[in-house]
């Protein structure tokens, strides 16, 4: 089903190929295999998206499931071929820097706050709004398709734990369209300033921007890690490859991957 302009017309400016799906399993699951099947039908920044998916992935293969729009999920494709492959681990962290600062530009003169927890999770005062996965296209390395969740009109009974929030259960109304544009644009510009950069992301102002929005830095916080084992310790910066830097004693650890708990 073809997107109504009216329904998302900023969004549709700003990308080549706007779908939506009334309903799906993944919104992911469904470009990733459009992608590969006919790429040259999907161009840099081709978005699917629904406000009904049944049956969402997030990191570790974790669901993540909504009540029929209450939930916006969009899956984004990017073509990077110009980006050297060990920089595309930015991808992920770009892409949550890009919703953080949709999310903030919702909430001006509210009140309320947002920011980025490393590596990629969108906090809405405190809580978890938005969660990214980000794929690779199979036989097309150069293209990734990311999968963004955000919590619009979950009702706080509805939220799935504890830790999660949504725009309506702290009393906001969300512009869903200009949301996407302005994440759209971000993410982006991020992406193309990565990749003049060549990989660099400390001169591209990747890094910096990414630590900008990061609630995590400054922060005692427990990482569990793939390992099994926990990770306590003050969260201190994130290095130039996007590990997170954490200060356990008089030692410091850089930390690739793992679920992060901020404690105070």
């Amino acid at each position: 089903m073809s997107i109504p302009l009216q329904g998302y017309p900023r969004s549709a400016a700003v990308s080549p190929r706007l779908q939506v799906i009334e309903s799906t399993g993944s919104t992911n699951a469904d470009l990733l295999k459009a992608a590969a099947a006919s790429p040259e039908q999907w161009p840099h920044l081709s978005v699917m998206l629904t406000t009904d998916q049944r049956a969402g992935r997030g990191r570790l293969d974790r669901t993540w499931t909504a009540p029929p729009g209450t939930g916006l999920a969009v899956s984004v494709l990017v073509r990077v071929p110009d980006l050297p492959v060990p920089a595309r681990g930015w991808i992920p962290l770009i892409a949550g820097a890009a919703m953080t600062r949709a999310v903030i530009d919702q909430l001006r003169g509210t009140g309320h706050r947002a920011g980025l927890k490393w590596p990629n999770d969108v906090l809405l005062d405190g809580g978890k709004v938005s969660g990214i996965l980000a794929e690779v296209v199979p036989g097309h390395p150069e293209a990734v398709v990311i999968g963004v969740g955000v919590n619009t009109r979950m009702a706080r009974a509805d939220l799935p734990v504890e830790t999660a929030t949504s725009f309506l259960a702290v009393g906001l109304e969300v512009d869903e369209d200009r949301l996407l544009a302005d994440y759209l644009v971000a993410l982006d510009a991020q992406l193309s300033a990565l990749a003049a950069a060549q990989g660099d992301a400390a001169a591209a102002g990747v890094l910096g921007e990414i630590e900008t929005l990061c609630t995590t830095i400054g922060s005692e916080v427990v990482v569990s890690l793939p390992d099994g084992t926990q990770l306590h310790g003050r969260a201190e910066r994130i290095d130039r490859e996007g590990r997170l830097v954490v200060l356990a004693g008089e030692v410091e650890t850089a930390v690739s991957a793992g679920d992060v708990v901020h404690v105070r």
